[in-house]
């Protein structure tokens, strides 16, 4: 017969025995050799479940048939859930034979039957070390797998949470929508209490930005200039220069309790929002002061901040497109285009709902002199005043836009003529007080201004307003200029000769 070894550690391996006498005893010892140590229970002390439940565990116990069979259920159940030991039963010479399954059910890895000779001790020690040792594969095995499950379960939890962010998005090119988008997908990673954001241009030939703020909501005026000042001091810090002006955009228009947060009252998180190598914004979120996210977490969520800043730089490029498209390049006011379509707009509406519409048509007079006189310029220069003065006066329902040339139109929803003539004389004299200087010189421009509208009934076409306007502007012109004009009036209700 080959000789089996058995590899022993440096300390000895600890088994147990229940109820053994001294020959039984002696004969394990002789037969697993001086690398294990028996501690063996007498009748009356076996160990129960304190004993049971202690860190060091013996790999193996020696169980005889007598005892076991004397335990009472539950304490055998106790021993079976020794997941680390492995149990052998000694059945006496005189004993009934068990089958396998019998054992096996029994919770023993083997029977043995005395006399406990060196070889059947080796062997049953050689299939307990098999045995634990495919537990031990098994059970790292197990480990391996239970892992994997977790990480790929965190992978598609994260995949998901990016599908979601790029969903909410893109599905809009107002960059308002997406930021409350954002904060609400953004707290599935990190509870977010406020976050606003910040967006910076360079005006044209000038290092000095422009900056817009988008505010998380309404906030009492502390707590706005707060996070105002805020966000100024981090515009200028990565715009990398100085910033001129701001304008504010509330992205919830409601007033929160929440909104009454300054930004020390928590965790400030402020993440740049790059394009190409260009950092054109930002993004500042105020968050739980102990909160903190784990390193894959942290990858996902700055992932997550790429695909809103993207989307936030095409919404800004969409709107200053359309800006452009929409306004004229050089009063800043809608275009003729954007007029045309905004009237066609507000003549079905007053024809659904008879709303009073009104409608002014504003010349400059002599403007061509001032062309002449003192260059192209100089007549820019008069353009863009009138265009200022247009925006100032008016709502902003209503509607400036440059006609053509020196000629701007207003359409003026739910107004009156009446109305309608005291905001063109309003207009006239605003025009009329400018003084301008250029290249040396000071001059000034006046203005005739035709009034059109309509309060009751309905247009034969959407090209009426617009004729009865123009036909009381040729009036006040042919009248002397500098006056206003109401459609359908034989003599001009204001005249203020040159």
């Amino acid at each position: 017969m080959q000789k089996q070894t058995i590899k022993r550690g440096r300390r000895p391996e600890l088994m147990w025995g229940l109820g053994l006498n001294d020959t039984l005893k002696r004969q394990i010892e002789e037969g697993v050799g001086p690398g294990f140590h028996i501690r063996n229970f007498p009748a009356g002390s076996f160990p129960w479940t304190r004993e049971l439940g202690q860190d060091e565990q013996p790999s193996a116990a020696w169980i005889p048939w007598s005892v076991w069979n004397d335990f009472p259920e539950y304490r055998k159940e106790e021993y079976r859930n020794q997941d680390s030991t492995q149990r052998i039963l000694i059945q006496d010479e005189g004993d009934k034979t068990l089958d396998m399954d019998r054992v096996l059910s029994e919770g023993f890895l083997t029977v043995v039957r005395t006399p406990l000779t060196r070889p059947k001790i080796q062997d049953v020690m050689f299939r307990a070390k098999e045995v634990t040792s495919m537990y031990s594969d098994i059970y790292r095995m197990t480990e391996e797998i239970l892992l994997e499950r977790e990480l790929l379960a965190r992978k598609t939890d994260q995949l998901m949470f990016l599908n979601k962010i790029l969903a909410s998005a893109t599905e809009s090119l107002d960059a308002a929508t997406i930021l409350r988008n954002a904060k609400e997908t953004l707290g599935i990673v990190l509870p977010i209490k406020m976050l606003h954001a910040a967006f910076w241009s360079n005006q044209q030939n000038s290092k000095v930005a422009d900056v817009e703020l988008f505010l998380n909501g309404k906030m009492v005026p502390e707590t706005e200039s707060a996070w105002i000042e805020d966000l100024m001091t981090t515009a200028a810090s990565m715009s990398g220069g100085p910033v001129n002006g701001f304008q504010v955009v509330h992205i919830d228009p409601a007033r929160r309790p929440e909104y009454r947060l300054t930004p020390k009252e928590g965790r400030l998180v402020t993440i740049p929002l790059i394009a190409g190598q260009e950092t054109f914004g930002c993004l500042t979120m105020l968050c739980e002061p102990d909160y903190r996210l784990g390193k894959d977490q942290v990858e996902t969520f700055r992932s997550a901040v790429n695909h809103i800043g993207l989307a936030l730089r095409n919404a800004l490029t969409f709107k200053e497109v359309k800006l452009r498209a929409d306004r004229d390049a050089l009063t800043r006011i809608y275009n003729r285009h954007s007029f045309e379509e905004r009237l066609v707009y507000e003549i079905k509406r007053r024809r659904r709902y008879n709303n009073n519409l009104s409608l002014l048509m504003v010349d400059l007079d002599y403007f061509k002199r001032v062309n002449d006189t003192y260059g192209h310029k100089a007549g820019d220069m008069v353009l863009q005043k009138v265009g200022e003065i247009l925006t100032q006066t008016f709502r902003d329902t209503d509607l400036p836009a440059r006609y053509g040339g020196e000629e701007f139109v207003v359409l003026l929803p739910h107004t009156t003529e009446e109305a309608a003539w005291k905001l063109a004389e309003r207009v006239r004299t605003a025009i009329e007080a400018c003084e301008f200087h250029f290249d040396g010189h000071d001059f000034s421009v006046t203005s005739s201004i035709g009034v059109a509208s309509v309060e009751a009934g309905a247009l034969t076409s959407d090209d009426d307003l617009i004729i009865k306007a123009d036909k009381a502007l040729y009036k006040a012109k042919n009248n002397g200029r500098n006056m206003v004009v109401v459609s359908g009036q034989k003599t001009a209700v204001q005249t203020a000769m040159m």
